[in-house]
């Protein structure tokens, strides 16, 4: 009967424990970070009547007689649920998503883990826990923002209002086109002195060269094929007749050999002008008198005799061809002494940018422009590659020996410019210019600044391309390796080496016929004096720090620490825990690499304690709880009754 009251009593001391733990978690549901916590019950000690009976060939087994003696605490344990993020804004606030804890610790090295992560900067910038002062750790980066690979687990402390030393220039990024199919290069003419009669030079060079053209004119125009006649002393008033002429039937004349018209009309009354007319009406000659009174027929296109030449229909006994002009009935006059033009013209051209084989001379024959009606080189063409005209003077071109007709033709360019830093801090202009080069996909640059800098080395140099655009070779003229500028300040030296990209990629400089240019100098990795004046934290924990000079870079990294069995942790108190014989020993590691979770900043990781949960755990408690009283009262009625069976 005793066994039933004692059986009740723990029940009662069970159920009040699991109440104890219902109400500790829902006191704590909006605490930061809090897990909650469950209590399993198991029975308690067990008394045997009668233990089990094994079978025999006569009867069956039989089972063992046992009586349990109530219950007791199995085990409380802290159940590691992902609580929500609410988002507070606070850089220093963090929260974990995932599996992990941060790690906070003091002087004595003795180490903590908290899913609470309201943290904030003390007096000393040190990253803590403002509620118990412990340390948040982590690691500390280099000068350069990296994390040494043998850096230990330590405190975090942020360098406000410490001075980030300048850092002076020492790359500078290329990237994008330079257009292959730019030309800028209009043409001049500078001097024209003698120069071959050129009056007029316009349009601009297709190949987009700059520099100076030495134009050398040799040789002579071409000439006109004749026929003069062999009566001589002629008037324009002189008729035909009175000269001999007694067949007046017509003649023809045959141009080149295909065009072929004919002179009629003609009688004893026609004036040597009249036959000067007439002839003149064939289109591609030309009949005059000469002062000697000769009848001259020529050729107006000008050229060589096999090219451009007439001949005449056979002469008869008597008429025109035979009398004035001579020839013997049953022959033809035909023209004769044409020539054609020996005119050449030899540019030597200097461009005027260029090392090397880009540096010229470069030494063409110009084509000769030729008139269509009159057969004479009226100017030329092909200067630069095309696009330029030369033009001469209504006498057409004439011959210049040794004195060259000058022309120039401007730089097609392109300027980028971007500010760069001394050892000190000091800012400065550099811009690099790009020429287009004689050399087919290449262009020269030029290195400048602004100021009262002093370019020492390496300020020139070329860029190529290949066939399909991407770059080539980036090379710098003479035997350096780098551009070397001197501040003229007192700061030391700048070295810069330019990076144009990979040969044979298209990730930097590019030479695309693409109509415009986009090259620029798009970064460089110097900077002047900053302070830090906020901070950053990414989901690795990564501490960036932001200057006043507009650099980032890590200061810190905050660790995480995880175990192999988190249910095993002491609770420390101030939502902290502490390893145990159970838990393991901690795994330190880098948020989303070693550790599974991320760290998450301006945000905090609200209680995961599920209130619906806890009203019916407590609602279980409270049945279990009276059930257990139920069990003592009827127990204590049984024995009342038993006392009272003597009476």
């Amino acid at each position: 009967m005793m066994a039933s009251l004692f059986a009740g009593v723990s029940g009662l001391k069970n159920h009040q424990v699991k109440m104890n733990v219902i109400g500790n978690n829902i006191a704590n549901i909006n605490t930061i970070g809090y897990k909650p916590s469950r209590v399993n019950f198991q029975e308690a000690l067990v008394q045997s009547y009668r233990g089990a009976g094994r079978p025999s060939s006569v009867t069956g087994g039989t089972n063992p007689v046992q009586l349990g003696l109530g219950t007791e605490v199995a085990t409380i344990d802290t159940l590691f649920l992902q609580g929500g993020l609410e988002t507070t804004g606070q850089i220093t606030d963090l929260a974990i998503q995932g599996s992990g804890f941060f790690i906070l610790g003091d002087g004595g090295g003795n180490k903590f883990y908290t899913r609470a992560g309201s943290f904030g900067l003390d007096a000393q910038g040190t990253l803590v826990d403002p509620a118990t002062g412990l340390w948040v750790l982590g690691k500390m980066a280099d000068s350069s923002g990296a994390i040494p690979s043998l850096a230990t687990t330590g405190q975090i402390t942020l360098p406000f209002g410490q001075q980030d030393p300048a850092r002076g220039t020492q790359f500078v990024n290329l990237a994008s086109n330079l257009d292959a199919s730019a030309t800028d290069s209009k043409a001049t003419l500078v001097n024209s002195a003698s120069g071959g009669g050129i009056v007029l030079v316009s349009g601009t060079a297709v190949d987009g060269v700059g520099g100076k053209h030495m134009v050398d004119i040799t040789g002579n125009q071409a000439t006109n094929d004749t026929y003069t006649s062999s009566v001589s002393g002629m008037t324009n008033n002189q008729t035909i007749g009175t000269l001999g002429v007694t067949d007046f039937s017509a003649f023809d004349i045959t141009i080149d050999g295909a065009q072929t018209e004919t002179v009629s009309g003609l009688d004893a009354n026609t004036t040597v002008e009249e036959l000067v007319n007439a002839i003149s009406q064939i289109n591609g000659i030309t009949a005059s008198l000469s002062p000697a009174g000769e009848l001259v027929i020529s050729r107006d296109r000008a050229g060589a005799t096999a090219d451009y030449n007439f001949t005449s229909s056979n002469a008869v006994a008597g008429d025109t061809l035979n009398v004035i002009f001579g020839a013997a009935a049953g022959t033809s006059i035909a023209s004769s002494g044409g020539t054609a033009t020996t005119i050449i013209a030899i540019d030597t051209f200097t461009p005027s940018q260029g090392t090397g084989p880009a540096a010229g001379p470069v030494v063409s024959t110009l084509t000769n422009v030729i008139d269509e009606n009159t057969g004479i080189v009226t100017g030329f063409e092909g200067l630069g590659g095309g696009g330029v005209q030369i033009s001469a003077g209504t006498s057409g071109v004439v011959a210049s020996p040794g004195v060259d007709l000058e022309i120039e033709t401007a730089s097609t360019t392109h300027t980028t410019s971007i500010t760069v830093f001394d050892s000190q801090g000091g800012r400065h202009t550099l811009s690099v210019e790009f020429s287009k080069s004689i050399l087919p996909n290449r262009w020269e640059w030029t290195a400048s600044t602004l100021g009262n800098e002093i370019i020492a080395a390496g300020g020139s140099g070329y860029v190529t391309f290949n066939p399909d655009g991407s770059l080539n070779t980036f090379a710098y003229n003479g035997a350096n390796g780098s551009l070397v500028i001197n501040p003229n300040n007192g700061a030391e030296n700048m070295n810069i080496n330019f990076d144009a990209g990979t040969a044979f990629n298209f990730d930097g400089l590019t030479g695309f016929a693409s109509g415009n240019h986009t090259a620029a100098m798009v970064r460089q990795d110097g900077y002047g004096v900053g302070l830090l004046e906020k901070i950053a934290i990414d989901k690795g924990g990564n501490i960036s720090g932001i200057f006043s000079n507009g650099v980032t870079r890590v200061l810190a990294q905050i660790m995480l620490a995880d175990f192999f069995n988190q249910a095993g942790l002491r609770k420390a108190g101030s939502s902290m825990y502490q390893e145990s014989a159970n838990s393991g020993s901690a795994l330190e590691g880098v948020a989303g690499e070693t550790i599974s979770g991320d760290i998450f900043s301006g945000a905090l990781e609200s209680s995961s304690v599920d209130i619906a949960q806890e009203f019916t755990g407590m609602i279980t408690a409270q049945r279990g709880f009276q059930a257990n009283a139920r069990i003592i009262t009827t127990s204590d009625q049984m024995l009342d009754d038993l006392v009272n069976i003597k009476r």
